[in-house]
């Protein structure tokens, strides 16, 4: 089933594009514990050949409380794009409130050393509504 991308940030070519979902079986919303999962295809139309090499989240939740990560590659891979190629990859973010956010950005290593940050769109995590 291809996956409809509600999200999408462009940096030299190199273009980020996030789907959301809230994931209720996941969720224990009476325990405050909110999860989401999020797809994203990173796209390759620069001339370059790039490598992912590491991440950072900046998470925001319902209150305003921010979180930042920081890490190796995504989902234990630091993948190399040549030119024309994707990366698909699917993770996910447990909140403590049923309404939040997301953004960042990837550092990817190019050819001859340089770093090149590629920004990852701001998406909201927002859980329906619920009765209590």
């Amino acid at each position: 089933m291809e996956q409809l991308f509600q999200h999408s940030a462009t940096t030299e070519g190199v273009t980020v594009r996030v789907a959301v979902n809230f994931l209720p079986e996941q969720s224990h919303v009476s325990a405050g514990k909110w999860f989401w999962v999020y797809h994203v295809r990173i796209e390759n139309a620069s001339s370059e050949t790039i490598q992912l090499v590491s991440r950072h989240w900046r998470i925001t939740d319902g209150h305003g409380l921010v979180n930042h990560v920081d890490g190796e590659g995504v989902v234990g891979e630091q993948p190399i794009l040549p030119p024309g190629a994707s990366h698909d990859y699917v993770s996910g973010c447990p909140l403590t409130t049923p309404h939040g956010s997301m953004e960042g950005y990837y550092t990817f290593r190019k050819d001859d050393g340089s770093a090149l940050r590629v920004a990852i769109p701001h998406f909201p995590l927002a859980a329906p509504a619920t009765a209590d």
